[in-house]
């Protein structure tokens, strides 16, 4: 079977606090992501590892129609994340365990249109895996497991040098506000997304607390964010990036980006991945 899209990332057991609310659940980018993209009609594919006790985590994939390939490993990786500000833009962060690595010599045989770097930190997606995947498919990547590192358990983000080898490999890439800062030194996302773009990557697609904007070879694109809440604000860049991702395999960058936001917006309020219909994301574009 070839894919639409092929999702590689571990899964994460999170903790969430908020004030005096602790919440536990199991996520990471591949869940939010690949949940968003089966529901908007995609083949989807993850590749992910961890400990096989936390195998039954990952049937809410299965369960969505995804092909989920678990490699095994010791430990799942587990991340707390203590959010600062009302609009949970602000948090700490704290690894608390990792899965193994995924490695070159251990990827599995698949057929696919996008390969999707998945990755919650630095060193989980070897870098060289960028090139490999891009001789396969499309690459999409998620500039988070590129510029956080693990520094005596606590996640901090660090400058990624391998920039300007790697971004020319790169279709879509995607970061928020805060990553496309420390990776051009541009506070303006409009300015950020265009040096991003002029580095290599075709489509570069920046999130930001109320819109997504989307930097192509044929200009810029954007589209507002319009959650009535945020309780389901965790997730909120993967389930972007994942919509964006399936609904440009078969439409332009202006109705990608629209219906990635609208989307997004309707998962936001609600905790969880995305359960709603690609109708009612429809719906909420007008």
């Amino acid at each position: 079977m070839i894919f639409d899209i092929t999702m590689i990332g571990h899964i994460s057991r999170d903790i969430m606090i908020y004030g005096e609310e602790e919440q536990r659940f199991t996520g990471g980018p591949v869940i939010y992501s690949s949940i968003a993209a089966a529901r908007s009609g995609k083949k989807v594919h993850v590749i992910t590892r961890c400990s096989s006790e936390d195998d039954g985590a990952l049937d809410v994939m299965r369960s969505e129609g995804v092909k989920v390939t678990r490699q095994d490993s010791t430990v799942s990786t587990s991340i707390e994340n203590i959010y600062l500000s009302e609009d949970r833009e602000r948090r700490h962060v704290r690894l608390l365990s990792r899965a193994a690595p995924f490695s070159l010599k251990d990827f599995p045989q698949t057929s696919s249109r996008i390969y999707h770097m998945a990755g919650l930190f630095r060193g989980e997606l070897p870098d060289d895996l960028i090139p490999f995947l891009a001789e396969r498919g499309e690459v999409g990547i998620d500039a988070q497991g590129l510029l956080r590192c693990s520094e005596e358990g606590k996640l901090l983000f660090r400058n990624w040098d391998r920039m300007d080898d790697l971004m020319e490999y790169i279709t879509y890439f995607k970061a928020d506000a805060a990553e496309a800062e420390i990776l051009t030194g541009e506070e303006n996302r409009e300015k950020a997304a265009e040096i991003l773009h002029r580095r290599g990557a075709d489509e570069v697609i920046l999130t930001h607390n109320n819109e997504v904007i989307v930097q192509t070879r044929e200009g810029l694109f954007r589209a507002p964010f319009t959650p009535a809440n945020l309780s389901g604000r965790t997730g909120r860049g993967d389930t972007t990036f994942a919509a964006y991702m399936a609904k440009r395999l078969d439409a332009e960058p202006q109705e990608a980006v629209s219906y990635a936001a609208a989307l997004c917006s309707i998962k936001m309020e609600k905790p969880g991945p995305f359960s709603g219909t690609a109708e009612e994301v429809l719906a909420r574009m007008g």
